[in-house]
């Protein structure tokens, strides 16, 4: 590669995506010297659908439903134009969720198709992911994990077992044919319920696998 590459991380909340983040961030830094920059899913770099953002994914609601899914589209363009795009010959990327996340959430609450969204959020978007990374555990243990985290972890409209298993059921049927959504570029699912190292020592082997990794003196190759 003549870039660093960009990397997603996607899971329930609780499956570990921080950790391994984190994980990700030392490993870049301690063996190849440079640091990777982070963004998440809505990074409000396109101050004219910010409030659009937030009664979206906070009110969510039949009537904001297609202006929340459009400010979404152009959140997600402006922050590949000018975060993504600009940093990779510099730096790897790692995004906390980027689109799978979004399928989720209009599916379980606006029943909206995977594939609809999906068209409308990938239709102006032309940067994708080198690799998704996919975090699965069971809703349960999921959840349980995400209420022994300290500060407002969760959300009482969001964090209960029907909602989580539902979307779940998105990510595991959306996963399973990434062919029908290259937007996510390649997809590693990875078993969350092993320990923190397997799981970082897994995903790091898959970046090794599709070349993802920089040579030793820390220059993309």
């Amino acid at each position: 590669m003549d870039r660093y590459p960009f990397i997603v991380v996607e899971g329930l909340d609780g499956t570990g995506k921080t950790t391994l983040r984190k994980g990700l961030f030392r490993l870049f830094e301690g063996l190849f010297r440079v640091t990777p920059l982070a963004v998440l899913t809505t990074n409000f770099l396109d101050p004219d659908v910010a409030l659009d953002l937030v009664e979206g994914k906070y009110q969510p609601t039949g009537e904001n439903r297609d202006c929340y899914l459009a400010a979404l589209a152009a959140d997600k363009q402006a922050t590949a134009d000018r975060l993504i795009a600009p940093s990779l010959p510099a730096r790897p990327v790692i995004a906390d969720r980027w689109l799978l996340s979004e399928l989720a959430f209009f599916m379980v609450k606006h029943d909206r198709a995977p594939k609809e969204t999906y068209a409308q959020l990938t239709e102006r978007l032309h940067l994708v992911p080198d690799l998704t990374f996919v975090l699965d555990i069971t809703p349960e243990t999921a959840m349980e994990r995400a209420a022994h985290r300290s500060g407002d972890a969760t959300r009482p409209d969001w964090d209960v077992m029907d909602i989580q298993s539902r979307v779940r059921e998105v990510y595991q049927s959306v996963a399973g044919v990434p062919a029908a959504f290259p937007a996510l570029g390649k997809v590693v699912r990875i078993d969350a319920a092993q320990d923190r190292a397997t799981v970082l020592h897994t995903a790091w082997q898959a970046l090794a696998q599709y070349g993802l990794l920089p040579d030793r003196e820390g220059a993309a190759s």
